[in-house]
């Protein structure tokens, strides 16, 4: 290491030291002078100290560093029971700032300059970040949490131990791809969710609809539909939301497929993209028309990641995998697209992403994205006609008929396309 890279490297560990000092100097900015654990000084050169530990630790092995940390502890440990004797309420997060300051100087010594630099910007984001940490938490309720927690399990956990190869009839069923399959559309349903409960009903029904279709659009067809056979003054707004929420679902299986087979995405984009533009023009147009008091009957998704859950949308994955499988041997393109008809009777996920995981083998795209398509337009028929049945005359007119055109929007795309 020349004199210029030794200066460039004490001058980077310098800076790192001042940048998390000002944020902790600002955040205890109401202690007395020589009340704080340590200053903007302090933690510059606390960074210094750790950078010159790292240069040294060539010549002398990493005992030098690892001494310099032992000392950093000590002091820091001298001053946390000083500060207790006076005080009850006491963290730990400046001393621990301390001893990461004494580390990203040596890092900016030992690593390219860009580990310790943007590791020392997340460092002071974090830090920064304690009221709305704070404020979240105290609003995480606990299946929410459990929900997480679960959704960590079926993921870090159970999708690394599972075999990655076929089973069964044709060697149709890949566990390991079965599985991701399900955490996949558990993040995005959980994910939803989330965005459903920090947006909420305030910002009225149409956001609340777009992000609550990453859930369950037909759930949310479900509820609203009810909601509008009660009240009829508020039938067009949660029309509405039922078109939005419908409409999520194209974008959603554009991320499906993005994230199971991307090589489908050309050929099925322009005639999701249509069904898409087509329904949320037609939310908008409706909401926008509407009269009534926006916002104040929303929809609250229901928790979507439980492993009951999990398990029977795994189940029923693997039947649709099995039966894809099947009715492609024994009838070709045609008993691919019988049953992704049915399969949209109900959803369309899991044919979604087996026909994208069948692509990669021995279908062809084109069948493929036939029957996805087919299970989505089969999707919001059902959706028009469940509105039409639960909710009464006026979602006839908005949903039902709002549903036939979504459909045409996409049978005229795919004709002048021909889904190449």
């Amino acid at each position: 290491m020349n004199d210029l890279e030794a200066a460039a490297k004490l001058g980077l560990a310098l800076a790192i030291g001042l940048l998390i000092g000002t944020e902790r100097g600002w955040h205890e900015r109401g202690l007395k002078e020589g009340a704080r654990v340590a200053g903007i000084r302090t933690f510059g050169l606390i960074s210094l100290v750790g950078a010159l530990c790292a240069m040294s630790a060539k010549p002398w092995g990493g005992v030098i560093i690892a001494a310099g940390l032992l000392g950093i502890c000590a002091l820091v440990t001298v001053s946390y029971s000083a500060a207790s004797r006076l005080e009850t309420d006491l963290g730990i997060t400046t001393e621990v700032a301390v001893i990461a300051t004494f580390l990203l100087g040596a890092t900016a010594v030992l690593f390219p300059p860009f580990v310790a630099a943007s590791t020392s910007v997340v460092a002071v984001i974090v830090l920064e970040a304690k009221p709305a940490m704070h404020k979240w938490v105290k609003g995480l309720e606990e299946d929410e949490l459990a929900a997480g927690i679960k959704l960590l399990l079926i993921s870090v956990v159970l999708l690394p131990v599972l075999p990655d190869k076929g089973y069964g009839p044709w060697q149709s069923l890949n566990p390991h791809v079965i599985w991701w399959m399900v955490v996949l559309v558990a993040a995005i349903s959980f994910g939803g969710y989330l965005g459903v409960k920090t947006i909420g009903p305030r910002w009225g029904i149409l956001v609340t609809s777009v992000l609550g279709g990453l859930v369950s659009s037909t759930a949310l067809t479900m509820t609203f539909s009810r909601q509008a056979g009660k009240d009829k003054e508020m039938a067009p707004l949660l029309a509405a939301g039922i078109l939005a929420a419908s409409g999520t679902m194209f974008p959603r299986i554009g991320m499906e497929l993005t994230a199971v087979n991307p090589d489908l995405l050309p050929r099925a984009l322009p005639a999701l993209a249509a069904m898409g533009v087509v329904s949320y023009a037609l939310a908008a147009a409706v909401w926008l028309l509407a009269k009534g008091p926006q916002g104040q009957h929303g929809y609250r998704a229901e928790n979507p990641l439980e492993l009951g859950t999990a398990l029977r949308f795994g189940a029923f994955l693997a039947l649709i995998m099995l039966l894809a499988k099947a009715m492609k041997t024994w009838m070709g393109a045609k008993g691919v697209y019988w049953l992704s008809a049915i399969s949209g009777l109900t959803d369309v996920d899991a044919i979604t992403l087996s026909l994208a995981q069948m692509a990669k083998a021995d279908l062809a795209q084109v069948t493929a994205v036939t029957g996805i398509l087919t299970a989505a337009m089969v999707n919001t028929g059902v959706k028009g006609v469940m509105a039409s049945i639960i909710g009464g005359k006026k979602m006839v007119l908005y949903v039902g008929l709002a549903s036939l055109a979504v459909i045409f929007a996409g049978l005229t795309s795919i004709f002048l396309t021909g889904l190449r």
